[in-house]
């Protein structure tokens, strides 16, 4: 039986790392050698007849990476590897108030981040019994209900307005926060204006505390200095996207390890398993 190879492309190789460790597997040395003209791939070891997970996620200059990705596919094909899988943490181009850009005629399993998330809250929230779980926008109330009925708790939403791209016109509050902690569930943060918005929204409604729980933590632009001026106890994000960085920035961003779930996905797939009975059954 083929063996799992991962690869891990340039923006990857910390979440890589602790995916290896959990499929107890080693990553493969690729040397990537991006010119002015022209990119250049070597890969380390063989991978002819293997089972091969490239990872890289869509965060940074997503061109490049996106480019990245499609080098090291291309390689492991003409390495003859049995079979090469892309993992991507966070997928570009995805963003959920646009239509689809396209469609795959190859399969494709969209993992979630809900059983970390529901894990994170129960171990960092001592409250969470009496929290509302709110989406900032009515798009996320499917999230937030799954969410809110794992844990037996209230939800609410936000109603915004915009008037154009990235810019909220007014909210209305859906739902009851008074004496409760309130934790924002959102897909992604990018500029951070709609849920410091909300932040200030639900303490003005009454909440004892705050929370964000994003899974995809962008932070562009003005966005870091927004959370820092907000009232979040916490704003919470996965490491779809490296955040050192950001985190030295700002004390109150705090990150999820979404690793294992990686992991367990590229184990199920490569056994020929179920991967969306990870995400109904399996408490991480």
């Amino acid at each position: 039986k083929p063996n799992i190879r991962l690869v891990s492309c340039i923006c990857c190789r910390a979440l890589v790392a602790l995916q290896a460790q959990g499929n107890g597997c080693a990553l493969i040395c690729v040397w990537l050698q991006l010119f002015s003209s022209v990119s250049s791939v070597e890969i380390g070891e063989s991978v002819r007849g293997e089972d091969v997970y490239i990872v890289q996620s869509g965060c940074g200059e997503i061109n490049d990476n996106l480019m990245e990705l499609l080098i090291m596919i291309n390689a492991c094909k003409i390495a003859s590897a049995s079979r090469v899988t892309a993992v991507i943490p966070c997928f570009p181009y995805a963003r959920q108030d646009k239509k689809d850009k396209g469609f795959f005629d190859i399969p494709v399993d969209n993992l979630y981040a809900e059983p970390a998330v529901l894990k994170w809250i129960k171990e960092n929230i001592p409250e969470w019994k009496n929290c509302t779980i709110v989406s900032p926008d009515a798009g996320g109330a499917k999230r937030v209900t799954s969410i809110a009925d794992r844990l037996n708790v209230d939800f609410a939403l936000i109603h915004k307005e915009r008037k154009k791209a990235n810019e909220v016109d007014r909210m209305v509050l859906v739902g009851d926060v008074k004496d409760r902690v309130a934790i924002l569930v959102d897909d992604m943060a990018d500029t951070c204006g709609t849920i410091c918005h909300a932040a200030d929204k639900l303490v003005s409604a009454g909440a004892t505390k705050v929370y964000a729980i994003l899974t995809h933590g962008i932070f562009s632009g003005p966005a870091i200095s927004r959370i820092n001026n907000a009232c979040f106890e916490a704003v919470v994000v996965t490491n779809t996207i490296p955040q050192e960085d950001k985190m030295k920035q700002c004390p109150k961003i705090q990150v999820i390890d979404i690793s294992m779930i990686l992991a367990e996905a590229i184990r199920r797939t490569h056994n020929g398993e179920s991967v969306s009975y990870l995400f109904s059954h399996v408490p991480l």
